[in-house]
């Protein structure tokens, strides 16, 4: 009986210790093989300029309109660059659906061109508006041998604004997943950001349905750029 009692408190505890590594993404501890970091988090995109993300759906499902309103979330604390500019940052991208039966839909948001991002990522966010309705928003992303993936984000099940954040799995080996740099072909930034793709719940699918976005950012590690000798070639052209 002392046997079973113990194997369940480990094996509780291992759960524990599981659940919360996957609901709590720590990017200092993402594919991190080494004491050598520099951790940074930069704005990838602000949604402040009108024409560069698209919206698209299939006209059989319904029909979707983007457009930037004024507005922005409360509780988003700016980055140190960006204090004292408040006022450059004052909009969001809103998105409405027009669902013309209940089905398995889907829509995505995606970028005039694709979002470069210097280092190695290891966490992207973006906060979201939801309405309470049960998708699931995925991230769109290519890797740097020009390889598309799609990461989830998290289900859009919640009232008001809420940052959502997906970790970037790390390449095993350099040549499978996502891979952000090879010493093969140059420096150039790895990983690009697509945009959006929502998948929706069938029984939600119906009537009018509003999202809006705002502040996509990324945890990078610019260990290697940081540390480059001021005498040493880079390796793009």
């Amino acid at each position: 009986m002392k046997k079973i009692l113990a194997l369940c408190l480990v094996a509780a505890t291992a759960g524990m210790l599981f659940a919360q590594s996957i609901s709590d993404p720590n990017p200092e501890t993402v594919g991190a093989d080494s004491a050598m970091l520099s951790l940074r988090e930069v704005s990838i995109d602000k949604f402040e300029r009108e024409g560069s993300w698209y919206v698209h759906m299939s006209p059989d499902d319904g029909v979707i309109a983007a457009r930037l309103f004024d507005g922005a979330p409360a509780m988003k604390e700016p980055l140190p660059e960006d204090e004292g500019q408040e006022d450059i940052d004052t909009q969001v991208l809103g998105v409405r659906v027009d669902f013309f039966r209940r089905g398995v839909d889907s829509f995505t948001i995606t970028s005039g061109r694709p979002l470069p991002i210097e280092g190695t990522v290891k966490t992207v966010s973006v906060w979201v508006c939801g309405r309470n309705q049960d998708h699931d928003m995925y991230l769109l992303v290519q890797d740097y041998f020009g390889r598309n993936f799609e990461l989830y984000m998290g289900s859009l099940g919640f009232s008001g604004w809420k940052k959502l954040t997906c970790v970037i799995p790390p390449s095993p080996d350099g040549e499978h997943g996502i891979v952000q740099s090879s010493a093969y072909y140059g420096d150039k930034p790895g990983l690009k950001i697509l945009g959006f793709r929502v998948d929706c719940n069938p029984m939600k699918a119906r009537g009018q349905f509003y999202m809006y976005f705002d502040d996509l950012r990324a945890v990078t590690d610019l260990y290697d750029m940081e540390n480059h000798d001021e005498d040493d070639m880079s390796d793009n052209w």
